[in-house]
């Protein structure tokens, strides 16, 4: 039985239980010109979570997924691989194939109207002008799904929104970054264990 086969199942065939398995995505556009713009902050929260726990990620339909395993908890790791604007593709499939209520999705994106790292975790709203979220939207056919916002700021000139969004982090935010990062593998975990209310009362704002 190969990896991607015996993905979500044990090898000793233990049945996951469904309450206990989470779908954990992170929005970002593929491609090394995207790598590291501040457009791409779920794909390099995901990353840096995979790098502590030394995970893997494998191509997979629609995306890259890992399996992150925290005390009972399955946690599917997803870097959809649709291009921002159809990321909601990717999630509503995941989602369908592993039968995760929709509760148990928590969306990682950007934000242009919070300041830099700044931290907000909803159980729903709007999309904001977002475009991943609004497809996300689109195709689960809600606007309540957990989601997890990371501030960007707005620090760009009229009419320059694509550039600032699509642009690299500047050399104070790439200092900053790590402990940011940090952060956000810990909000992941809380949601997992502690869920959404808790996590939100623990960590938004901070």
């Amino acid at each position: 039985m190969n990896w991607f086969s015996s993905l979500f199942i044990k090898e000793e065939k233990e049945i996951i239980d469904p309450m206990k398995k989470f779908l954990i995505v992170g929005l970002g556009n593929i491609g090394a010109d995207y790598v590291n713009t501040r457009h791409n902050i779920g794909f390099k929260v995901l990353d840096h979570l995979a790098k502590k726990e030394s995970l893997s990620f494998q191509t997979a339909k629609l995306g890259d997924v890992a399996e992150y395993k925290i005390k009972g908890r399955t946690l599917i790791l997803l870097k959809p691989n649709t291009y921002m604007n159809l990321s909601g593709k990717a999630v509503h499939y995941w989602m369908e194939k592993e039968k995760i209520a929709k509760e148990n999705i928590l969306v990682i994106t950007d934000d242009l109207n919070l300041a830099f790292g700044t931290i907000r975790i909803k159980s729903k709203g709007s999309d904001g002008g977002h475009n991943g979220l609004k497809n996300t939207q689109l195709l689960l056919n809600t606007t309540e799904y957990p989601r997890f916002r990371f501030g960007i700021s707005d620090d760009f000139k009229k009419g320059r929104q694509v550039d600032y969004v699509l642009g690299e982090w500047d050399e104070e935010e790439k200092a900053k970054l790590p402990e940011r990062l940090d952060k956000a593998v810990e909000i992941i975990n809380s949601f997992a264990l502690a869920g959404l209310n808790n996590t939100m009362n623990e960590f938004n704002g901070k």
